[in-house]
């Protein structure tokens, strides 16, 4: 298991045990994590699980591929580190990542 940090607006901090192949998405709908609404289902065709990767961990998550930087549009206040949670797999590498939730989804 992989352990991630989802930060709610509130800074209320879920600390989350989460499985290879998921993702965030998935984890923060598992453990109730106020602000993902995830109107999709995690099919990358909304922008409503959008999250801020940590700075420390933004290079490692990578960057988002072009479907995903395109709902980006519609999402609220992106940022450099914008990332929709739907499009981070959990893997190994990830053990002690960081993501916050934005005040607002679109």
């Amino acid at each position: 298991m992989t352990k991630i940090t989802i930060v709610a607006f509130d800074g209320t901090r879920f600390d989350i045990e989460a499985e290879n192949g998921s993702t965030v998405m998935e984890n923060a709908i598992r453990n109730s994590v106020p602000g993902i609404e995830a109107e999709c289902g995690g099919a990358c065709a909304c922008a409503t699980c959008h999250v801020y990767v940590d700075p420390a961990w933004a290079e490692k998550v990578g960057a988002p591929e072009a479907m995903e930087e395109d709902m980006l549009d519609f999402a609220f206040d992106v940022r450099p580190t914008s990332r929709l949670s739907c499009q981070i797999r959990v893997r190994d590498e990830f053990d002690g990542l960081v993501v916050q939730v934005p005040e607002r989804q679109a």
